[in-house]
C-alpha cells in the first residue's frame, strides 16, 4: 500500500492563522501520511522559537466573533490587537485547545517535515538562529518536487 501524502503551504503568520496548518498537519500525520508544510513569508514567523508572540487582529476580520458589536474605528484603536489575542488565548485555553508551540512540537514528534522558504529568510533577512533547528531551507522547486505527487494540497 502507498503512503498517502498531504502538503500544506503556509503563508500567514497571525494566531487565528497559525492554527490550520498544525491542527491539519498533525491530523493528517497521526492518520499515516507524509505531511511537508512549506512556510512562506509571512507563514514563516511560526518557525520562530518562541511563539508567544503571534498575534491576532480584530481589524479587517469582519468574521471574527466579538462579544459586542465594534465598528472598524473602535478595532482601529492602539490595545486592540493586544485585547483580542489575549481574548481568543483565554477562549483557546477555555475549550482546552493545544497552544501553538504545543501544535508544532507534536507536528515534529509526527514527523511532519517543516520548510522555511529560502526565499523570504534571505528577503527579510533574517537570520537562521531565530529560527526552530528542526526545519528545512528550500525553495518552491524543492517543495514542488514534492506536492507535485500529493494526495491533498493546501494552501493556508
Amino acid at each position: 500500500m502507498t503512503t498517502k501524502k498531504m502538503a500544506i503551504i503556509a503563508t500567514k503568520g497571525t494566531l487565528d492563522m497559525a492554527y490550520p496548518p498544525f491542527i491539519l498537519a498533525s491530523t493528517a500525520a497521526a492518520l499515516g501520511y507524509e505531511v511537508q508544510v512549506f512556510f512562506t513569508f509571512y507563514g514563516l514567523q511560526l518557525l520562530r522559537k518562541d511563539l508567544s508572540d503571534v498575534m491576532i487582529s480584530p481589524l479587517a476580520n469582519p468574521a471574527m466573533p466579538m462579544p459586542v458589536p465594534m465598528p472598524v474605528m473602535v478595532q482601529m484603536l492602539p490595545g486592540m490587537e493586544s485585547m483580542a489575542t489575549m481574548m481568543m488565548k483565554q477562549k483557546l485555553k477555555k475549550h482546552g485547545v493545544a497552544s501553538l508551540t504545543e501544535l508544532r512540537d507534536l507536528c515534529l514528534e509526527a514527523e511532519v517535515k517543516f520548510i522555511a522558504c529560502q526565499m523570504t529568510v534571505d528577503l527579510f533577512e533574517f537570520d537562521k538562529s531565530e529560527f526552530i533547528e528542526q526545519c528545512e531551507y528550500g525553495g518552491a522547486a524543492m517543495f514542488l518536487g514534492f506536492a507535485g505527487d500529493t494526495d491533498i494540497c493546501l494552501f493556508v
